[in-house]
């Protein structure tokens, strides 16, 4: 991997753990400040609503600034809202801790595939942009079970001070191995915005959210569903969420290839029918231990097998507004994320029916299977990245 991307994705990593660690430490937080697990679980929301401001606010304040400078900004941004994480007194305080961020996110995930798209070999568009999500992957694989052992050991301040170092050398790797990346060429304020007077931007954001919160149904309550109806241990699901994270490495990696070699089109499209195929069978078969793992992993390949190809259509099709267009895909992904715990918490009122958030994620990412596929019966798309004439 080029020093470049690799510094690309040093920075999702980073965003990874920070917005995934959490998941882990809520019931240590939650203790040390005397805090309920609903209330440590706002939390979490702030930081989504976070990375929903945050897009639109780096359009504004920095859309004619060079790419690397955004990321500089973007990542003393996010050691900033880490730091005040860490050192946060009050429930407020960390609430607004998280908020900040949240901020850069989106915006990170947007620029940052602009810049591997620049960087990028003719041709090898959709393989960088992988390489660059790639980061998130191995947060899950790796980061966010460090952060939690750490927050068991010793305190859940010191997890959210390992990912302030860790962005302090995201910074460096930025500074040192990001070459000079001119503006994007300025549409004007306005201009940031056209794209989204047609249909395809909303097609692709829908079926990213619909998609990632039918999958987000599921993998909400997945530790539940894996040791009270598929009959795991609750030791195993150590061992198991490495596998599911396994899954999501090589999901972004095949992603990243089959969609400079099909079109990410046609990838995305794939992977959502088999996402909704895998949920329903989940629905059916989760009470057989080996079909349920087999399919475990499967849709954790599916969840990020979605990522690489629709941020890469979401900039083809926002001409003039590129590094918003790059950035709504997080935006819609954490929209699905909120949009999926929900639903899929539904059913659970009325007892443990954990089964049933697999189904009612099979029914919320078919219209995104569906909005999808309008998209590549009747939106045609030109192959066009910043700096790079149409292919």
């Amino acid at each position: 991997m080029k020093k470049s991307l690799a510094a690309l994705a040093f920075g999702t990593l980073s965003l990874g753990m920070s917005e995934y660690v959490m998941m882990g430490i809520l019931p240590d937080i939650a203790s040390s400040l005397g805090l309920s697990i609903p209330q440590t679980g706002h939390l979490i929301s702030a930081y989504a609503l976070g990375v929903c401001f945050g897009a639109p606010l780096t359009v504004i304040a920095a859309r004619k600034q060079p790419l690397k400078r955004i990321l500089l900004g973007l990542g003393a941004l996010a050691f900033a809202g880490n730091l005040l994480s860490a050192l946060a007194p009050a429930y407020y305080f960390l609430a607004l801790a998280r908020f900040i961020a949240g901020l850069p996110h989106g915006a990170y995930f947007g620029v940052g595939s602009l810049a591997a798209g620049s960087l990028a070999e003719p041709g090898k568009e959709a393989s960088a942009v992988a390489a660059m999500v790639s980061g998130i992957t191995v947060a899950n694989l790796f980061g966010v079970p460090l952060g939690t052992f750490v927050s068991h050991a010793l305190s859940w301040r010191f997890s959210y001070g390992i990912v302030c170092l860790w962005t302090l050398v995201v910074i460096v790797a930025l500074f040192r191995w990001i070459p000079y990346l001119p503006p994007l060429p300025d549409t004007g304020f306005r201009g940031q915005f056209r794209f989204l007077a047609r249909p395809a931007p909303w097609l692709l954001m829908a079926a990213t959210a619909l998609g990632n919160g039918g999958i987000f149904c599921w993998y909400s309550y997945i530790s539940p569903l894996m040791t009270e109806v598929s009959g795991f241990k609750a030791q195993s699901m150590s061992w198991i969420m490495i596998l599911a994270g396994l899954g999501m490495v090589a999901g972004n990696g095949a992603a990243g290839r089959l969609s400079d070699r099909f079109g990410p089109g046609k990838v995305a499209l794939s992977t959502q029918a088999l996402a909704v195929s895998a949920l329903v069978l989940v629905f059916f078969f989760a009470p057989l231990p080996a079909v349920s793992l087999a399919l475990m992993i499967l849709l954790s390949v599916c969840l990020f097998a979605l990522s690489t190809p629709e941020q890469l259509l979401l900039i083809r099709n926002s001409p003039g507004g590129e590094m918003l267009g790059a950035a709504s895909a997080q935006v819609a992904f954490n929209l699905g994320n909120a949009l999926g715990a929900y639903l899929g918490g539904l059913p659970l009122n009325s007892g443990p029916a954990y089964r049933y958030c697999a189904l009612i994620g099979a029914f919320a990412a078919l219209p995104g299977f569906a909005a999808l596929a309008a998209f590549n019966l009747f939106i045609k798309t030109k192959s066009v990245s910043p700096g790079r004439s149409p292919g």
